[in-house]
């Protein structure tokens, strides 16, 4: 059930498990357990349901049994009144993996994520009209700010991890609230995902594999990043990978900004896009008063114009002109 490349991986680290007591995340703490993987554990209650607490004094019962060290966080967020529910927890849950990892020596976070969260994913994002590179999402491994992200389970369904908790007779819980259909998670999930998952599990995992390799070809154009300056190759399918940065500085492009995105333009008034000769250069927009010598520098330099404020700020980047 767990991937081998995501095992190499965990073997012979130290590494934090986010849980929930949830179906996918206990399933993932005693498949690890099972193969000695070294983990601890990250537990956020929300407080949005009657049987948090429970599930938190399991959760912390799970640990001590297993003599692994767990790190609660209690917050009080309205199910029902918070607008943007999905994304404030997400926030707040990262937010605390974040504050773990800067105090304590893990390698990797571990999450439970599924091949039904997978498509429900895909699925969520196509409904946007998404490309191919934003409607995969998640992988095996990522990296998100300052945290590497291991997903064990990602192509195993979740009825095969149901099936192992049943046959193995160990305790989780469910969430009511992922009944919810007002969220489109949960429509997606009880309307379409699920059924389709079941009937076509091993042709959908492939597909995702396909794909995924298709989209690593895809994002193989980048050149050089920093935490604000990036360069990527100037070919044919640049423009996923633009909007891949893009979304990096809290900016979904809509399809008129796509169209600009060919050529010189500065996007929503915050970041340029800078053309020349192979190669596209992507920074915060910046009017700076520049000096005679730095003009020169750059009309030498070829530095396309709209960049030059930026570049002004930081002239060890002029090397990449």
């Amino acid at each position: 059930m767990l991937n081998q490349n995501a095992l190499n991986l965990l073997k012979g680290k130290r590494s934090l498990l986010a849980f929930s007591h949830g179906v996918d995340s206990t399933a993932l703490f005693h498949l690890l357990a099972n193969q000695n993987i070294d983990f601890d554990l990250a537990f956020v209650n929300y407080n949005t349901r009657k049987e948090s607490i429970l599930e938190e004094n399991e959760a912390i019962n799970l640990a001590k049994k297993f003599n692994k060290k767990i790190f609660v966080k209690k917050v009080n967020l309205n199910l029902e009144k918070s607008s943007n529910f999905e994304k404030i927890a997400r926030d707040l849950r990262y937010e605390f993996f974040n504050e773990i990892f800067s105090k304590f020596d893990y390698k990797f976070l571990i999450t439970a994520h599924n091949l039904n969260d997978l498509f429900e994913w895909f699925l969520m994002r196509i409904s946007k009209g998404a490309g191919l590179c934003n409607a995969l999402g998640m992988s095996i491994y990522d990296k998100k700010e300052n945290l590497n992200i291991i997903r064990p389970l990602l192509y195993t369904s979740r009825n095969e991890i149901l099936n192992f908790l049943n046959e193995n007779h160990l305790k989780y819980f469910i969430d009511s609230s992922n009944k919810n259909t007002k969220f489109q998670r949960n429509f997606i999930r009880e309307n379409f995902s699920n059924e389709f998952v079941r009937l076509y599990k091993k042709g959908l995992e492939n597909s995702l594999k396909f794909m995924q390799k298709d989209k690593e070809i895809l994002q193989d154009g980048l050149i050089y990043e920093n935490l604000e300056f990036f360069i990527i190759k100037n070919q044919l399918n640049s423009i996923n990978l633009l909007d891949k940065i893009l979304k990096k500085f809290g900016i979904v492009m809509s399809q008129k900004q796509r169209n600009e995105a060919i050529k010189d333009t500065v996007i929503s008034g915050k970041i340029t896009i800078s053309y020349k000769d192979d190669k596209i250069y992507i920074a915060p927009y910046k009017k700076e008063i520049m000096t005679k010598k730095f003009k020169e520098i750059c009309r030498v330099k070829k530095v396309p114009k709209l960049i030059r404020g930026y570049i002004f700020t930081h002239q060890n980047l002029l090397k990449y002109f």
